[in-house]
């Protein structure tokens, strides 16, 4: 996604931070809305292909994880449900990185990847790039699928099919 590459520059060549700290310098240098929840917690914002997706990532530090959610703000209906399941399925067979669920609490979609950080539990600015344009792409390219099930009632099958054709044609 090379409209996330730009700007890097404008993020000071600091060594490591702390991964909240760095998503926050991260964020405010591509003039994303980001709100710190706690020193532990940062919420953000950013636009996508198909739609504007809330990040939320929180530093566990007592294990050295850091866990992004991106949320493409999809509600999934019970009568839905099984349909997303089955195409959510199908969809993190093919992830390398993270994956989607529903979230058991208002049915809300969501990307999670958890990243393990080194004994010092610091980020580079690399890995805070990456990590949100990871969740941020496969957000894009499977939000189609998403949408197909929702209002196209299509099947999982041809719901993914359909999106992964629409992605191809655009690049």
């Amino acid at each position: 996604m090379e409209s996330m590459r730009t700007g890097q520059s404008d993020i000071s060549r600091q060594e490591d931070a702390a991964p909240v700290e760095m998503l926050g310098q991260l964020f405010e240098a591509r003039g994303w809305t980001y709100d710190f929840v706690s020193e532990d917690e940062i919420t953000g914002e950013v636009q996508g292909s198909w739609a504007s997706y809330q990040l939320r990532a929180i530093w566990r530090s007592e294990d050295n994880v850091l866990q992004l959610l991106c949320l493409p703000d999809i509600r999934v209906p019970d009568d839905k449900r099984s349909a997303m399941f089955e195409v959510l399925g199908l969809i993190n067979e093919q992830l390398w990185l993270g994956h989607f669920d529903v979230w058991s609490n208002g049915a809300v979609l969501l990307y999670r990847h958890g990243l393990m950080l080194g004994d010092d539990g610091l980020l580079s600015i690399d890995q805070a790039q990456t990590l949100v344009e990871v969740a941020v792409e496969e957000c894009d390219r499977f939000y189609p699928a998403f949408q197909f099930i929702l209002w196209g009632d299509k099947t999982p099958e041809e719901a993914l099919a359909a999106a992964l054709v629409d992605a191809a044609g655009e690049a």
